[in-house]
């Protein structure tokens, strides 16, 4: 759906609190729009949960702007603080949107989780309860997983899909060697590699010319660059082929052996777009995967 406006938004925080209360809450919510004479229409398509630590918040909530519309869904924010007194603070909201054709409105709702102290190691026993019954389960993971960390290991197993963007993990490509191991517990997708798609049409429209590629100059994020790389040492079965990389807050432009690579047409999408993109998908991305064990190599 597209074209809707907010119509109005109702909320509720609470500090110290039960998931028996958030569930409360969300059920009070949903009562005072039946009273309103109006109902709306509860569309959600999905569970979309966001594990956020506290540095990147604010990158997290313009990303979900305009998500709503799109992707009518329950999302769950889990916010960790776990140097802090242990506890459970909640902020329920429910956005209405009016949209061209219905009479009824379209409803999504928002949990904020603040998980205090231990409550930070064990989210899965949180957020289950607050899972959409029979609906596909997302989970946004903002920075470098702690593959070892319980709640990443907690979250992977309840979750169909883990959407990350390598793009913000230090010290790559070491990272993916990790992310790799869980290839087959969860279905994985990454927005670093999104970014990289009009590229990789662009250089497919090489073939065969690059048969025997020797190397690549990528002028581009660290994720950008090793992504390339690794989709084309695995698609060309040429695991020797050599990464140049200068990097660059966007992606600007490939070299293949010493030749530069025309420029692919359109735009770069936005950062909502592309998880918004994302969470359309639901297999397993094979292609993604060889990638990344090609990049870790």
């Amino acid at each position: 759906m597209s074209g809707g406006a907010p119509a109005d938004l109702r909320s509720w925080a609470g500090t110290d609190v039960s998931v028996a209360d958030i569930e409360r809450a969300l059920a009070d919510r949903r009562l005072a729009d039946m009273n309103d004479g109006v109902p709306d229409l509860r569309t959600s398509v999905m569970t979309h949960l966001a594990w956020v630590p506290e540095e990147w918040v604010e990158a997290a909530m313009h990303t979900l702007e305009g998500l709503a519309e799109r992707h009518p869904s329950r999302t769950i924010l889990l916010l960790a603080e776990p140097d802090a007194d242990a506890g459970l603070d909640a902020e329920v909201s429910v956005e209405r949107f009016t949209m061209p054709g219905l009479e009824q409105q379209v409803s999504t709702e928002v949990i904020e989780l603040r998980l205090r102290g231990d409550r930070a190691g064990a989210p899965a026993s949180i957020v289950e309860p607050l899972l959409l019954h029979d609906l596909p389960v997302f989970i946004r993971w903002r920075g470098l997983p702690d593959f070892d960390g319980e709640p990443f290991r907690q979250l992977v197993g309840v979750v169909d899909r883990l959407i990350v963007d390598s793009t913000e993990w230090p010290d790559l490509p070491a990272p993916y060697r990790r992310l790799a191991e869980f290839f087959d517990r969860v279905a994985a997708s990454d927005i670093a590699w999104a970014r990289t798609e009009r590229w990789r049409r662009q250089l497919a429209t090489l073939w065969p010319s690059i048969a025997d590629l020797s190397s690549v100059r990528v002028v581009g994020t660290a994720a950008q660059a090793q992504l390339l790389v690794g989709w084309l040492r695995s698609r060309l079965g040429r695991p020797e082929i050599a990464l140049e990389h200068e990097p660059d807050d966007r992606l600007r432009g490939v070299e293949v052996d010493g030749e530069p690579a025309p420029f692919p047409p359109g735009d770069p999408p936005h950062p909502s777009e592309l998880l918004s993109d994302e969470l359309d998908r639901f297999g397993r991305d094979r292609i993604y995967e060889e990638a990344v064990r090609a990049a870790a190599r």
